[in-house]
């Protein structure tokens, strides 16, 4: 039977081995990273409500016309 905590260890080490290969954004490519996607998440907000207040309305009128 294996030892757990030495596959725990072995299984860190390479991890801390994977993380150290990778290309960490700098400071100034994560700011920008994060307006993008903040502003893109208000857009698409600003789109659903939108889209979500005119097909209400459109519903609604249709509703009226067919109950009169």
């Amino acid at each position: 039977m294996k030892n757990p905590f030495q596959s725990t260890r072995i299984f860190v080490g390479e991890i801390v081995g994977e993380l150290q290969k990778a290309s960490w954004p700098t400071r100034i490519e994560l700011r920008d990273s994060t307006i993008v996607v903040i502003a893109a998440s208000a857009l698409l907000g600003l789109f659903t409500a939108i889209s979500d207040f005119s097909l209400y309305h459109v519903v609604d009128l249709f509703t009226y016309w067919v109950s009169r």
